[in-house]
């Protein structure tokens, strides 16, 4: 008896049959960011537009208060009379040279006070002997206020330039000390054990390990100092100066010009920024690898 064929099968192409057991896998749905959720990261383009916006509240809200007549003039000068007072700083008062005389201040002050501190903090954060001979000492100078040096200054080193380097030494020195101290001191042990099992000695470690490692966060420190140093320099300005801003600001509060003094703390608060956003700039540079 003839066997029965049985019936040809239809021939699926093989993209199909893929294409087929792709769609029977679930699709997972695409991520929804949450709205003030924490920790939840912003685009370049809103934290810029976020920043921008507070300031323009922050100006509406002073030019209410002022052109409105809620503050009298004599305490508070409007944004108009700022910027009005502000023009005639840099044309008829030479502005630009206290500016250019605080600028070298804080960072004269700083860089030297930079110089000394970073290479003792680095050995405080090495060696744990160095560490407990001069921490109790740097701890002890971290609270004492740069401010009230100021009168034995005078007396040392006269109402010069001297003296306002000084103070800003005073402030920055012990803080940039124990913040690269830790920063050193906080290296992964894990490295410092593979170098010696690849043969490193001590100096090896220090050098090839250890500041390598802390160098983002040793810039990261003097990023931060540096904004402290625009503290020291105007409370050093407005004793016994004869220029900088802070001697502007002294000589406006004596006639009641608040305008003067609102754009004096303005122009502060804007070369402060730059220089922290140049500071920004140069570490992501230099040290490109630590974000990775």
């Amino acid at each position: 008896m003839q066997a029965t064929s049985s019936k040809a099968l239809p021939q699926v192409p093989p993209r199909a049959a893929s294409a087929g057991a792709a769609s029977s896998q679930p699709v997972a749905a695409p991520v929804r960011r949450r709205a003030f959720a924490p920790l939840e990261p912003i685009g370049a383009r809103a934290r810029v537009l976020l920043g921008l916006g507070f300031f323009v509240v922050f100006v509406l809200v002073w030019s209410l208060a002022t052109l409105g007549g809620f503050v009298s003039p004599t305490f508070l000068a409007s944004p108009p009379t700022m910027v009005k007072e502000g023009w005639l700083l840099f044309t008829e008062y030479g502005f630009i040279g206290d500016i250019g005389m605080t600028v070298w201040r804080v960072f004269g002050g700083f860089l030297l006070a930079a110089v000394f501190a970073v290479p003792l903090g680095i050995a405080m954060g090495t060696w744990k002997t160095v560490e407990a001979f001069f921490e109790p000492f740097v701890s002890f100078c971290r609270y004492l206020p740069a401010s009230a040096f100021i009168p034995l200054l005078i007396l040392w080193a006269g109402l010069g330039e001297m003296q306002k380097l000084l103070v800003i030494f005073i402030g920055s020195f012990f803080q940039i000390v124990l913040m690269v101290a830790v920063t050193v001191g906080g290296a992964r042990r894990d490295l410092v054990e593979a170098a010696y099992t690849l043969g490193a000695n001590s100096r090896g470690i220090v050098a090839r390990v250890l500041i390598p490692g802390a160098a983002p966060g040793i810039a990261e420190t003097l990023r931060l100092v540096l904004g402290w140093a625009w503290t020291y320099v105007i409370v050093a300005e407005l004793i016994g100066s004869s220029s900088g801003i802070g001697h502007m600001i002294t000589d406006s509060q004596a006639l009641l010009n608040t305008g003067q003094i609102i754009f004096g703390i303005i122009v502060i608060g804007v070369i402060g920024l730059l220089s922290d956003f140049a500071f920004k700039a140069m570490n992501r540079r230099l040290f490109a690898w630590a974000a990775l």
